[in-house]
């Protein structure tokens, strides 16, 4: 059988591979590297697009596409029938958990107006100082999976105390249910969002989610784009009342005379939160784990259900 693969390093990352398979590199969905007939496993490109995508209805023996993203939001819905699909999630804890505690940090501290007056060459003391502080704040991560768990275990030796909501309650855990939420977000200094994007989540972040949080907090959107609703994100920042950390959109890119650009209470980077150096060697680390698994009839792990 075939594998395709979109990174030539995944070549000796994927560990050893079982006998009959055959390993192929496929870079660009558009240019492929041999006929499309018994290719079962399909890993393809990290964050691709629809071109991607499109390529679906060319593998007529296509078993299993394994993601290398832990959101599944962009698949979901147009996978064939018959074909599992998998996410890669624990591959982007540590990085985007890393993102996470860096962003707060640097939007409590003001590093966004330092490195613009920095550009400058500007000694700004007096237009920051004296900063927030992330010690003592109360943290309200909406997302208490595998990133969520990383981000409260990275932000624990801050002085912080923590409240997390999932889909449902978990009261044994000390989780509360996303309908908890217009009680809880009053007393949350700083939200983090960590959610799938899904019908239940998209537009979460409204102009109620939005007015339920103090004067003066910070959210942070570390989820996908589109879990906020963007103009009611704009509207509440302009009015300065909040503070937003981003590193997803919605549009995204995001373009150039948008306003979020210019506001100074934002903090904005572009989707980068899980690209880090070592996200190649975790990634192909589930994938060999995966077709090996595929291989040996095996269930496979990280399966993203039809209802994400």
């Amino acid at each position: 059988m075939k594998v395709w693969i979109p990174h030539p390093a995944g070549r000796d990352l994927l560990g050893e591979l079982p006998p009959g398979v055959t390993l192929e590199l496929l870079e660009d969905p558009a240019r492929l590297p041999s006929s499309p007939a018994d290719v079962r496993f399909w890993v393809p490109p990290f964050l691709a697009g629809p071109a991607a995508g499109a390529l679906l209805a060319e593998l007529p023996d296509l078993e299993v596409v394994q993601l290398l993203s832990a959101g599944a939001d962009a698949w979901v819905g147009r996978i064939p029938a018959g074909v599992t699909l998998c996410d890669a999630r624990g591959v982007h804890d540590s990085g985007t958990a890393e993102w996470v505690v860096a962003a707060i940090l640097a939007a409590l501290r003001g590093f966004g107006p330092l490195a613009r007056a920095q550009a400058r060459r500007e000694w700004a003391y007096h237009e920051v100082a004296p900063t927030d502080e992330l010690a003592g704040k109360r943290v309200l991560i909406v997302g208490a999976g595998s990133i969520g768990a990383a981000v409260q275990a990275r932000l624990a030796p801050f002085d912080v105390t923590f409240t997390l909501v999932a889909r449902s309650a978990r009261p044994a855990q000390g989780v509360y249910g996303v309908d908890e939420l217009p009680a809880l977000l009053p007393d949350a200094d700083v939200v983090v969002l960590l959610v799938p994007l899904t019908e239940q989540t998209r537009g979460l972040v409204d102009e109620k989610f939005l007015a339920a949080m103090p004067d003066g907090a910070l959210l942070v959107n570390a989820a996908r784009g589109p879990v906020a609703r963007t103009s009611a994100l704009v509207a509440e920042l302009e009015s300065g009342r909040l503070r937003a950390a981003l590193d997803v959109t919605d549009p995204e890119p995001l373009p150039a005379d948008h306003p979020l650009w210019e506001l100074p209470n934002v903090l904005l980077t572009p989707h980068v939160a899980g690209s880090v150096r070592g996200l190649l060697p975790r990634a192909y680390r589930l994938v060999g784990e995966q077709l090996r698994r595929f291989v040996a009839g095996e269930p496979l792990a990280n399966r993203v259900a039809d209802g994400y």
